[in-house]
């Protein structure tokens, strides 16, 4: 059985007066691939950052490896837990590798030199991103798709077991999203890092998570199987939309069919 790496219990979050979260209660386990689904405003986003500890007046229990967030400092949370944001356009005067280095703050100290095991890391980190023949250039010149990759070595960098990606495929074309989600398999089945993606694309995440997660007015309402939710009954509840499904042509998977 795999040890719960992440657990949350009864979580709340009020925010200027407004519920996002309530009654949370979710465990992420070691070596899981879960994608968070859920219509806007669901509260996805402000799970993750709960989980970071960027909003930290919430009620209830976080747990992260066995300790309360709240008993961990920044640093420690860095260590064991890597956040990947929304791409927003925001560039950065910096190079690739330059930016990569920057993952491994939590290993440094005020006027600390960098080892050669911060190299190592960011370079092993770039190996894994694809993104290692980028290592020079600005990041000011890549592309959108190009940037998301470099974003998720920096997060690699920083050495932790838990990737939490929020929305990352969001304005990838198709050859950098089927890139990425083939990047976010090969960490979780090679490196065994245990990655929790919100996402909005319900098809790609049932072809590749191990399980789904779905959110609606700030409370989980499914935690399962994809099969389990892939059906209309289960996401046109949560999503309050009608779906169209047909199977996969590849592997009989029921997906949505695309409107029109």
């Amino acid at each position: 059985m795999n040890e719960s790496i992440i657990k949350i219990n009864k979580l709340g979050l009020t925010v200027n007066g407004k519920s996002i979260l309530r009654e949370v209660n979710l465990r992420i386990t070691t070596g899981d691939y879960v994608a968070i689904l859920g219509p806007n405003g669901a509260g996805k986003t402000s799970l993750l950052k709960c989980l970071i500890r960027y909003h930290h007046k919430f009620s209830g229990m976080i747990e992260i490896f066995g300790h309360s967030i709240y008993s961990l400092s920044q640093r420690s949370i860095a260590s064991m837990i890597s956040y990947v944001p929304q791409l927003n356009g925001t560039t950065f005067p910096f190079t690739v590798e330059e930016f990569v280095l920057m993952g491994r703050y939590p290993y440094f100290s005020p006027f600390a030199t960098i080892h050669q095991l911060d190299r190592q890391a960011v370079d092993e980190a770039m190996q894994h991103a694809g993104v290692i023949q980028f290592a020079g250039r600005s990041m000011m010149t890549l592309s959108g798709g190009e940037r998301q990759l470099v974003l998720i070595a920096a997060a690699l960098a920083q050495g932790a077991k838990v990737l939490l990606l929020d929305e990352p495929t969001t304005y990838l074309d198709p050859m950098h999203k089927s890139r990425l989600y083939a990047l976010l398999q090969r960490l979780n089945t090679t490196l065994r890092m245990t990655i929790v993606l919100v996402t909005h694309d319900i098809n790609q995440a049932a072809l590749h998570a191990n399980r789904m997660v779905a959110m609606k007015n700030g409370t989980i309402a499914f935690d399962g199987a994809a099969a389990e939710i892939m059906r209309k009954d289960a996401l046109e509840t949560i999503f309050e939309h009608e779906f169209t499904f047909i199977k996969h042509p590849e592997n009989e998977y029921s997906i949505i069919l695309p409107e029109s």
